[in-house]
Protein backbone atom coordinates (compact mmCIF):
# COMPACT_ATOMS: atom_id res chain seq x y z
CA UNK A 1 0.00 0.00 0.00
CA UNK A 2 1.33 3.43 -0.86
CA UNK A 3 2.68 5.05 2.11
CA UNK A 4 0.95 8.65 2.16
CA UNK A 5 -2.89 6.10 1.92
CA UNK A 6 -1.56 3.97 4.47
CA UNK A 7 -0.73 7.28 6.60
CA UNK A 8 -4.35 8.70 5.25
CA UNK A 9 -6.18 4.87 6.24
CA UNK A 10 -4.44 5.13 9.99
CA UNK A 11 -5.52 8.52 10.51
CA UNK A 12 -9.15 7.80 9.75
CA UNK A 13 -9.06 4.67 11.73
CA UNK A 14 -8.13 6.86 14.74
CA UNK A 15 -10.48 9.48 13.91
CA UNK A 16 -12.97 7.40 13.48
CA UNK A 17 -12.83 5.43 16.91
CA UNK A 18 -12.25 9.10 18.74
CA UNK A 19 -15.20 10.76 17.20
CA UNK A 20 -17.57 7.75 18.27
CA UNK A 21 -15.71 7.65 22.13
CA UNK A 22 -16.27 11.55 22.72
CA UNK A 23 -20.00 12.01 20.82
CA UNK A 24 -22.71 12.76 22.93
CA UNK A 25 -25.34 12.35 20.00
CA UNK A 26 -26.62 9.38 18.41
CA UNK A 27 -25.59 10.55 14.76
CA UNK A 28 -22.37 11.82 15.32
CA UNK A 29 -21.44 8.25 17.00
CA UNK A 30 -22.99 6.66 13.86
CA UNK A 31 -20.83 8.58 11.90
CA UNK A 32 -17.86 7.75 13.57
CA UNK A 33 -18.58 3.71 13.35
CA UNK A 34 -18.97 4.24 9.93
CA UNK A 35 -15.49 6.45 9.46
CA UNK A 36 -13.95 3.64 11.46
CA UNK A 37 -15.29 0.68 9.33
CA UNK A 38 -14.57 1.89 5.82
CA UNK A 39 -10.87 3.35 7.21
CA UNK A 40 -9.93 -0.10 7.89
CA UNK A 41 -11.53 -1.99 4.49
CA UNK A 42 -8.69 -1.26 2.29
CA UNK A 43 -6.10 -2.86 4.89
CA UNK A 44 -8.63 -5.96 4.59
CA UNK A 45 -8.22 -5.48 1.08
CA UNK A 46 -5.22 -5.16 0.33
CA UNK A 47 -3.45 -8.53 -0.01
CA UNK A 48 -5.62 -9.35 -3.56
CA UNK A 49 -6.73 -12.92 -2.54
CA UNK A 50 -10.11 -14.65 -2.79
CA UNK A 51 -9.73 -15.50 0.61
CA UNK A 52 -8.96 -11.80 1.56
CA UNK A 53 -11.68 -10.60 -0.54
CA UNK A 54 -14.51 -13.07 0.85
CA UNK A 55 -13.35 -11.66 4.57
CA UNK A 56 -13.38 -7.75 3.75
CA UNK A 57 -17.07 -8.81 2.32
CA UNK A 58 -18.29 -10.56 4.77
CA UNK A 59 -17.43 -7.66 7.12
CA UNK A 60 -18.92 -4.92 4.99
CA UNK A 61 -21.82 -6.72 5.07
CA UNK A 62 -21.88 -7.21 8.87
CA UNK A 63 -20.73 -4.13 9.93
CA UNK A 64 -23.40 -2.10 7.46
CA UNK A 65 -26.26 -4.46 9.13
CA UNK A 66 -25.08 -3.14 12.75
CA UNK A 67 -24.65 0.31 11.98
CA UNK A 68 -28.30 0.25 10.15
CA UNK A 69 -29.73 -1.32 13.40
CA UNK A 70 -27.75 1.19 15.46
CA UNK A 71 -29.58 4.10 13.40
CA UNK A 72 -32.79 2.55 13.56
CA UNK A 73 -32.87 2.47 17.30
CA UNK A 74 -31.79 6.10 17.40
CA UNK A 75 -33.97 7.51 15.43
CA UNK A 76 -36.87 5.13 17.17
CA UNK A 77 -35.75 6.34 20.27
CA UNK A 78 -35.80 10.19 19.21
CA UNK A 79 -39.20 9.46 18.06
CA UNK A 80 -40.72 7.69 21.27
CA UNK A 81 -38.43 10.31 24.05
CA UNK A 82 -37.37 13.34 21.76
CA UNK A 83 -33.71 12.48 22.72
CA UNK A 84 -30.64 12.09 20.86
CA UNK A 85 -28.55 11.67 23.55
CA UNK A 86 -26.21 8.43 24.23
CA UNK A 87 -26.65 8.25 27.73
CA UNK A 88 -30.70 8.95 27.50
CA UNK A 89 -31.74 6.04 25.92
CA UNK A 90 -34.74 5.14 28.39
CA UNK A 91 -37.71 3.65 26.17
CA UNK A 92 -36.49 -0.44 26.52
CA UNK A 93 -37.14 -1.07 22.85
CA UNK A 94 -34.49 0.74 21.20
CA UNK A 95 -31.93 0.03 23.77
CA UNK A 96 -32.42 -3.83 23.38
CA UNK A 97 -32.10 -2.85 19.20
CA UNK A 98 -29.04 -0.43 20.27
CA UNK A 99 -27.28 -3.26 22.03
CA UNK A 100 -27.81 -5.74 19.87
CA UNK A 101 -26.44 -4.13 16.87
CA UNK A 102 -23.21 -3.30 19.33
CA UNK A 103 -22.86 -6.37 20.12
CA UNK A 104 -23.17 -7.38 16.41
CA UNK A 105 -20.44 -4.91 15.79
CA UNK A 106 -18.11 -6.53 18.79
CA UNK A 107 -18.46 -9.89 17.90
CA UNK A 108 -20.22 -11.41 20.92
CA UNK A 109 -22.46 -14.34 21.27
CA UNK A 110 -25.09 -15.44 19.52
CA UNK A 111 -23.77 -12.93 17.25
CA UNK A 112 -20.77 -14.13 16.73
CA UNK A 113 -19.90 -16.24 13.62
CA UNK A 114 -18.40 -13.88 11.24
CA UNK A 115 -15.61 -12.73 13.40
CA UNK A 116 -13.40 -16.04 12.65
CA UNK A 117 -14.39 -16.20 9.64
CA UNK A 118 -13.45 -12.81 8.83
CA UNK A 119 -10.14 -13.00 10.84
CA UNK A 120 -9.60 -16.25 9.23
CA UNK A 121 -9.10 -14.43 5.80
CA UNK A 122 -6.77 -11.76 7.15
CA UNK A 123 -3.15 -11.33 7.88
CA UNK A 124 -2.01 -11.26 11.49
CA UNK A 125 -1.46 -7.76 11.21
CA UNK A 126 -4.78 -6.74 10.05
CA UNK A 127 -5.99 -9.19 12.68
CA UNK A 128 -4.61 -7.53 15.38
CA UNK A 129 -6.15 -4.49 14.50
CA UNK A 130 -9.71 -5.93 14.23
CA UNK A 131 -9.17 -7.70 17.20
CA UNK A 132 -8.22 -4.71 19.48
CA UNK A 133 -8.94 -1.41 18.02
CA UNK A 134 -11.89 -1.87 16.40
CA UNK A 135 -13.69 -3.09 19.59
CA UNK A 136 -12.96 0.26 21.32
CA UNK A 137 -15.70 2.41 19.83
CA UNK A 138 -18.72 -0.31 20.14
CA UNK A 139 -17.13 -1.18 24.19
CA UNK A 140 -17.20 2.82 24.42
CA UNK A 141 -20.87 3.00 23.28
CA UNK A 142 -22.24 0.08 25.67
CA UNK A 143 -20.37 1.71 28.45
CA UNK A 144 -22.04 5.00 28.12
CA UNK A 145 -25.86 3.75 27.31
CA UNK A 146 -27.81 3.17 30.57
CA UNK A 147 -28.63 -0.32 31.26
CA UNK A 148 -32.38 -1.05 32.00
CA UNK A 149 -32.09 -4.90 31.42
CA UNK A 150 -28.76 -6.49 33.44
CA UNK A 151 -29.98 -9.91 32.49
CA UNK A 152 -29.29 -8.81 28.41
CA UNK A 153 -25.82 -7.99 29.08
CA UNK A 154 -25.52 -11.13 31.23
CA UNK A 155 -26.49 -13.29 28.93
CA UNK A 156 -24.70 -12.08 25.83
CA UNK A 157 -21.56 -12.36 28.48
CA UNK A 158 -21.94 -16.01 29.49
CA UNK A 159 -23.29 -17.10 26.18
CA UNK A 160 -20.01 -15.64 24.50
CA UNK A 161 -17.56 -17.28 27.21
CA UNK A 162 -19.05 -20.67 26.34
CA UNK A 163 -19.06 -20.41 22.60
CA UNK A 164 -15.53 -19.14 23.08
CA UNK A 165 -14.36 -22.00 24.68
CA UNK A 166 -16.42 -24.77 22.48
CA UNK A 167 -15.51 -22.62 19.43
CA UNK A 168 -11.71 -23.04 19.73
CA UNK A 169 -11.70 -26.58 20.67
CA UNK A 170 -11.91 -27.99 17.12
CA UNK A 171 -9.91 -25.77 15.56
CA UNK A 172 -6.71 -25.72 13.24
CA UNK A 173 -6.26 -22.65 12.35
CA UNK A 174 -4.35 -20.29 14.44
CA UNK A 175 -6.45 -16.98 13.67
CA UNK A 176 -9.73 -18.82 14.13
CA UNK A 177 -8.43 -19.48 17.41
CA UNK A 178 -7.51 -16.48 18.09
CA UNK A 179 -10.82 -15.09 17.17
CA UNK A 180 -12.61 -17.64 19.45
CA UNK A 181 -10.40 -16.47 22.48
CA UNK A 182 -11.44 -12.61 21.47
CA UNK A 183 -14.69 -13.60 21.94
CA UNK A 184 -14.72 -16.00 25.28
CA UNK A 185 -12.24 -12.36 26.93
CA UNK A 186 -15.07 -9.74 25.72
CA UNK A 187 -18.03 -11.92 27.33
CA UNK A 188 -15.93 -11.74 30.33
CA UNK A 189 -15.82 -7.70 30.00
CA UNK A 190 -19.64 -7.32 29.05
CA UNK A 191 -20.41 -9.35 32.14
CA UNK A 192 -18.82 -7.21 34.50
CA UNK A 193 -19.88 -4.17 32.32
CA UNK A 194 -23.13 -3.41 34.28
CA UNK A 195 -21.03 -3.75 37.99
CA UNK A 196 -18.02 -1.97 37.27
CA UNK A 197 -17.53 -0.33 33.93
CA UNK A 198 -13.71 0.64 35.58
CA UNK A 199 -12.77 -2.83 35.51
CA UNK A 200 -14.29 -3.29 32.09
CA UNK A 201 -12.25 -1.11 31.07
CA UNK A 202 -9.13 -2.22 32.77
CA UNK A 203 -9.83 -6.21 31.86
CA UNK A 204 -10.00 -4.72 28.09
CA UNK A 205 -6.61 -3.00 28.74
CA UNK A 206 -5.03 -6.32 29.54
CA UNK A 207 -7.11 -8.03 26.97
CA UNK A 208 -5.32 -5.67 24.36
CA UNK A 209 -1.58 -6.46 25.87
CA UNK A 210 -2.28 -10.29 25.50
CA UNK A 211 -3.68 -10.64 21.89
CA UNK A 212 -0.86 -8.23 20.77
CA UNK A 213 2.00 -10.45 22.13
CA UNK A 214 0.11 -13.19 20.70
CA UNK A 215 -0.60 -11.96 17.41
CA UNK A 216 2.95 -10.60 17.09
CA UNK A 217 4.76 -14.26 18.17
CA UNK A 218 2.63 -16.00 15.54
CA UNK A 219 4.01 -13.28 12.98
CA UNK A 220 7.29 -13.62 14.27
CA UNK A 221 7.35 -17.27 13.71
CA UNK A 222 5.38 -17.09 10.37
CA UNK A 223 2.83 -20.40 11.59
CA UNK A 224 -0.83 -19.83 10.85
CA UNK A 225 -1.93 -23.68 11.90
CA UNK A 226 -1.46 -25.59 14.59
CA UNK A 227 1.20 -28.55 12.85
CA UNK A 228 2.99 -25.13 11.91
CA UNK A 229 3.82 -24.42 15.24
CA UNK A 230 5.89 -27.59 15.57
CA UNK A 231 8.24 -26.30 13.68
CA UNK A 232 8.67 -23.14 15.23
CA UNK A 233 11.32 -23.61 17.18
CA UNK A 234 13.68 -23.94 14.05
CA UNK A 235 13.67 -20.42 13.76
CA UNK A 236 12.78 -18.77 17.32
CA UNK A 237 14.00 -21.36 19.80
CA UNK A 238 13.73 -18.72 22.65
CA UNK A 239 10.26 -17.49 21.36
CA UNK A 240 9.22 -20.99 21.53
CA UNK A 241 10.18 -21.66 25.19
CA UNK A 242 8.16 -18.14 26.11
CA UNK A 243 5.10 -18.72 24.02
CA UNK A 244 3.65 -21.48 26.08
CA UNK A 245 3.31 -18.70 29.38
CA UNK A 246 1.77 -16.37 27.12
CA UNK A 247 -0.68 -18.89 26.13
CA UNK A 248 -1.71 -19.62 29.46
CA UNK A 249 -1.22 -16.04 30.75
CA UNK A 250 -4.38 -15.80 27.92
CA UNK A 251 -5.91 -19.15 29.43
CA UNK A 252 -5.96 -16.71 32.82
CA UNK A 253 -3.29 -18.81 35.26
CA UNK A 254 -1.40 -17.69 38.09
CA UNK A 255 1.26 -16.14 38.75
CA UNK A 256 1.09 -14.76 35.27
CA UNK A 257 -0.75 -11.22 34.13
CA UNK A 258 -4.15 -13.02 32.37
CA UNK A 259 -4.77 -14.20 36.11
CA UNK A 260 -5.84 -10.79 37.12
CA UNK A 261 -8.82 -9.62 35.05
CA UNK A 262 -10.20 -12.73 35.46
CA UNK A 263 -9.82 -12.81 39.16
CA UNK A 264 -10.68 -9.32 39.80
CA UNK A 265 -14.40 -10.17 37.53
CA UNK A 266 -15.12 -13.10 39.87
CA UNK A 267 -14.19 -10.81 43.03
CA UNK A 268 -16.85 -8.62 41.78
CA UNK A 269 -19.23 -10.81 40.52
CA UNK A 270 -18.80 -12.43 44.15
CA UNK A 271 -19.38 -9.19 45.83
CA UNK A 272 -22.98 -8.42 44.04
CA UNK A 273 -24.17 -12.12 45.29
CA UNK A 274 -24.08 -13.76 41.83
CA UNK A 275 -22.41 -16.85 43.03
CA UNK A 276 -24.05 -19.03 40.19
CA UNK A 277 -22.80 -16.83 37.15
CA UNK A 278 -19.76 -16.35 38.86
CA UNK A 279 -18.70 -20.21 38.97
CA UNK A 280 -20.05 -20.57 35.78
CA UNK A 281 -17.58 -18.40 34.05
CA UNK A 282 -15.09 -19.49 35.57
CA UNK A 283 -16.05 -23.15 34.83
CA UNK A 284 -16.18 -21.90 31.35
CA UNK A 285 -13.04 -20.63 31.17
CA UNK A 286 -11.49 -24.27 31.58
CA UNK A 287 -12.65 -24.56 27.98
CA UNK A 288 -10.22 -21.79 26.95
CA UNK A 289 -7.44 -23.01 28.78
CA UNK A 290 -7.58 -26.55 27.24
CA UNK A 291 -6.84 -24.85 23.76
CA UNK A 292 -4.25 -23.14 24.68
CA UNK A 293 -2.76 -25.80 26.62
CA UNK A 294 -3.39 -27.88 23.20
CA UNK A 295 -1.13 -24.87 21.28
CA UNK A 296 1.31 -25.32 23.88
CA UNK A 297 1.99 -28.60 23.78
CA UNK A 298 2.04 -28.48 19.79
CA UNK A 299 4.63 -25.37 20.09
CA UNK A 300 7.18 -26.78 22.75
CA UNK A 301 6.62 -30.44 23.41
CA UNK A 302 6.18 -31.74 19.84
CA UNK A 303 9.47 -32.77 18.23
CA UNK A 304 9.23 -32.44 14.33
CA UNK A 305 10.81 -34.50 11.80
CA UNK A 306 14.56 -33.93 11.41
CA UNK A 307 14.55 -33.67 7.61
CA UNK A 308 16.59 -31.12 5.60
CA UNK A 309 13.31 -28.73 5.49
CA UNK A 310 12.29 -28.97 8.99
CA UNK A 311 16.37 -27.59 9.79
CA UNK A 312 16.70 -25.28 7.13
CA UNK A 313 15.52 -22.63 8.77
CA UNK A 314 18.25 -22.73 11.23
CA UNK A 315 20.79 -21.06 8.34
CA UNK A 316 18.62 -18.31 7.31
CA UNK A 317 18.68 -14.85 8.77
CA UNK A 318 15.51 -14.41 10.28
CA UNK A 319 15.83 -10.72 10.77
CA UNK A 320 12.74 -8.77 12.10
CA UNK A 321 12.63 -6.23 14.67
CA UNK A 322 11.66 -7.98 17.75
CA UNK A 323 11.14 -4.41 20.60
CA UNK A 324 8.05 -4.76 20.07
CA UNK A 325 7.50 -8.25 20.26
CA UNK A 326 9.65 -8.36 23.65
CA UNK A 327 7.85 -5.03 25.79
CA UNK A 328 4.60 -6.80 25.50
CA UNK A 329 5.71 -10.18 26.23
CA UNK A 330 7.33 -9.23 29.42
CA UNK A 331 4.02 -7.08 29.60
CA UNK A 332 1.85 -10.21 29.11
CA UNK A 333 3.85 -12.38 32.06
CA UNK A 334 4.74 -9.65 34.54
CA UNK A 335 2.01 -7.21 34.93
CA UNK A 336 0.42 -9.17 37.93
CA UNK A 337 2.01 -7.62 40.93
CA UNK A 338 0.59 -4.45 40.23
CA UNK A 339 -2.89 -5.75 41.16
CA UNK A 340 -3.49 -4.03 43.96
CA UNK A 341 -2.86 -0.65 42.46
CA UNK A 342 -4.85 -1.47 39.85
CA UNK A 343 -7.82 -2.79 42.08
CA UNK A 344 -7.71 -0.01 44.42
CA UNK A 345 -7.49 2.50 41.28
CA UNK A 346 -10.80 0.96 40.05
CA UNK A 347 -12.26 1.58 43.21
CA UNK A 348 -12.05 5.00 43.07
Amino acid sequence: MNPFMMIMMLSSLMAGTLITMSSSHWLMAWMGLEINTFAILPFMAQKHYPRAMEATTKYFIIQTTAATMLLFASVSNAWLTGQWEVQQMSHPFPLAIITMALSLKLGLAPLHAWFPEVLQGLSLSTGLILSTWQKLAPLSLILQIPMTTPMLLTTLGLTSILVGGWGGLNQTQLRKILGYSSIAHLGWMILVMQYSPSLTFLAFIMYVVLTFSMFLTFNYSQATTINALSTSWTKTPTLSALSPLILLSLGGLPPLTGFFPKWAILLELTKQSLMIIATIAALSALLSLFFYLRLSYAMTLTSSPQNIPTTLPWRLNFIQNTTPLAISTKLSLMLLPITPSALAFTCL
